[in-house]
């Protein structure tokens, strides 16, 4: 076996979500690889709204909404994808599921201390 292959916890890879704006496609593709790479079964967004300019009506909005929470309930952890900080209101619900539900949660960029709805700590990539 690989000397260089990840161990197993429990027999099988962490999963992990990864959360955030729509917009941050490119950091959304990297961090994906990276996490990939370093033997994490990666979850990410299925339609990049914003950053594409998908046209979707708000019952579509809606069952996107709940397709990643269930892919936040599928999680060992979740990952926001955060540059420069930014968290917006979505992503900020997202965190709020994760933390009451019992997900972990890790930021590319950590939060401001004691910012409203979101759990503090990072933990580097991966």
């Amino acid at each position: 076996m690989n000397s260089n292959a990840p161990e197993l916890t429990e027999g099988r890879f962490k999963v992990v979500t990864l959360c955030g704006s729509t917009r941050f496609k490119p950091d959304f593709e990297r961090i994906n690889a990276e996490l990939t790479l370093a033997g994490n079964v990666v979850i990410s967004v299925g339609v990049f709204v914003h950053a594409e300019g998908s046209e979707v009506d708000e019952a579509q909005k809606q069952l996107l909404d709940l397709v990643h929470l269930q892919k936040i309930d599928m999680a060992d952890e979740i990952f926001v994808v955060n540059p420069g900080g930014y968290i917006g209101d979505s992503t900020r619900g997202e965190i709020e599921y994760a933390t009451r539900t019992g997900v972990p949660v890790r930021y590319l960029v950590p939060p401001a201390p004691g910012e409203p709805g979101v759990q503090s700590g990072r933990r580097e990539i991966p």
